[in-house]
């Protein structure tokens, strides 16, 4: 089963929940997906800090 990060909701879901453009994934686990806003905060702050 995949995992998702509803954007609208901002909390993981499985593959029956909100329309694709509303949410981030598919992640292999729940667990994945609960930190999907987290890593992609991270690879944010990187390529910021690589334009510097």
């Amino acid at each position: 089963m995949s995992w998702y990060y509803c954007l609208e909701h901002m909390k993981s879901e499985p593959e029956e929940g909100c329309p694709n453009s509303e949410r981030m994934g598919p992640y292999a686990t729940q667990g994945e997906a609960d930190a999907a806003i987290e890593h992609a905060a991270e690879r944010n702050a990187a390529f910021d800090a690589d334009e510097d």
